[in-house]
């Protein structure tokens, strides 16, 4: 699934519907207002989506709001591995992939790194 160049294989999809990421988020929302005792708190992102929901500086926040997240796409296009010649789909499930694939080579590194410290240590208790 993955494309040409690629040090990493890609994941399998993670698409859901928008509607029940939506209502992930909400209910994540409302239980980290709980955890914290913060029921009366109305919170930035809350204050965000309710002038949405009412219309209040909609179109400048929507083209903002496009604006940034064009800008985030492209760095990560620039960032992963053939990015550039994916849609955002396939970009988010890649940028998944090369991230796992970073943190296996950072493990692996630190266990060599780990080894040849004690190697080190090893031929210096012996004299070498």
């Amino acid at each position: 699934m993955g494309h040409a160049g690629a040090v990493h294989e890609a994941l399998p999809s993670f698409q859901t519907s928008k509607k029940k990421k939506q209502l992930e988020t909400t209910k994540h929302r409302r239980s980290t207002r709980r955890k914290r005792g913060q029921d009366m708190v109305m919170k930035s992102q809350d204050k965000e989506d309710l002038d949405h929901a009412v219309g209040v500086g909609d179109e400048d926040d929507d083209d903002d709001e496009k604006a940034e997240v064009e800008r985030k796409i492209e760095a990560l296009q620039r960032i992963v591995p053939g990015g550039e010649s994916l849609g955002v789909d396939n970009l988010f499930e890649e940028t998944a992939g090369y991230i796992m694939a970073l943190q296996y080579q950072v493990k692996a590194l630190r266990a060599l790194s780990t080894f040849f410290e004690r190697l080190d240590k090893e031929k210096t208790k012996l004299g070498g």
